[in-house]
């Protein structure tokens, strides 16, 4: 049974407040068989951007499902800035861009935007929301017929529309070009700036060293790091060679002293070693035709690999839920604004 937070007064989004955005105890939930999320202890502090990283069922969307109270915890406490989750969102204090956000086919742009609008109770201005999504140059195109970056950016203006002191993003830029992935993390920053903490699930490693002062991974419903970039990185060992390896076949690179593996990226190949020392005396005295030689640390992904012991990157969650579960979630996420 999940465990009631003691409320708190309303406050202003971006003033200072004791104590944390988020507190997850013991947070379970299971899907049948399948523990979606199995004894979650987190806390997100105020002001903190950070970022959930895990493979295809790790548990990052049950998680953000639970904050925003769209899916209830099997046990465990959880606490949404003080309070229960489905208060502190009809409160306005949590805006939430989901994976299961559903759009007005129906609607315009425009039109959806209104609507929305009119649901809370102290909303940003509209100008103004549609000038941090970048909304402006599709604001006549119906939902249905936006690209999957347009639609994006809508779910991001819905989420930011309330004036959120907490801001939930899953997997925010799937379906953005890069530049406007770029676009999108300038304005997120830019609207966090104000005091506001961000909590984002991505599997684009790459976003989360960039973007967040914390990131947490995740692995079969449970965390399995929790740090900065540089220090979830540091619990790999060892460096990294790149290489431009003339007619070295890779098989030989790898079996050079104190290597543990390689890979090709297009016309190079990344050489894992333990000692770079060893390895880089041993492969010009070898191999003198190898060039362009670069040393580096291990990367996110190597650790994220190491953490999880998953080949693949980092992706949706995928769980036993029906088919309607994306027009449900959406359903349920507006009546809780009412």
């Amino acid at each position: 049974m999940l465990e009631e937070p003691v409320g708190a007064g309303a406050t202003t989004p971006g003033a200072e407040q004791p104590g944390s955005a988020l507190e997850l105890a013991g947070l379970h939930k299971a899907y049948g068989p399948v523990r979606a999320v199995d004894g979650v202890d987190l806390e997100v502090r105020r002001r903190e951007i950070v970022a959930m990283l895990g493979p295809n069922g790790a548990g990052k969307s049950t998680i953000n499902e639970m904050i925003t109270g769209l899916v209830q915890p099997d046990s465990g406490r959880l606490s949404v800035l003080g309070r229960q989750p489905r208060v502190a969102v009809a409160e306005g204090r949590v805006g939430a861009m989901l994976q299961a956000g559903a759009l007005l086919h129906d609607a315009t742009t425009r039109d959806v935007l209104r609507l929305m609008h009119g649901l809370h109770r102290h909303p940003l201005p509209l100008d103004e929301v549609i000038e941090r999504a970048e909304l402006g140059d599709f604001l006549k195109t119906k939902s249905d017929k936006l690209s999957g970056g347009q639609a994006q950016r809508l779910r991001y203006a819905l989420a930011i529309m309330p004036d959120p002191e907490l801001l939930i993003l899953d997997e925010p830029t799937v379906g953005m070009d890069v530049e406007v992935r770029r676009q999108f993390w300038a304005s997120m920053r830019d609207f966090a700036a104000d005091g506001r903490t961000v909590l984002f699930a991505t599997h684009y490693l790459e976003e989360a060293d960039e973007m967040a002062d914390r990131i947490v991974v995740l692995n079969t419903g449970r965390v399995v790091a929790d740090g900065t970039g540089a220090e979830i990185k540091s619990r790999v060992t060892g460096r990294v060679i790149t290489v431009s390896p003339a007619d070295v076949p890779a098989a030989e690179l790898a079996a050079l002293p104190a290597a543990t593996g390689t890979e090709r990226v297009g016309s190079r190949i990344k050489i894992k070693t333990a000692d770079s020392d060893l390895t880089l005396r041993a492969m010009v005295q070898r191999y003198p035709q190898v060039c362009d030689i670069e040393v580096g640390s291990a990367r996110l992904e190597d650790a994220f690999l190491a953490l999880t012991g998953n080949q693949d990157q980092p992706e949706q969650d995928h769980l036993p839920i029906d088919d309607q579960r994306v027009d449900r979630t959406a359903n349920q996420f507006s009546r809780s604004l009412r």
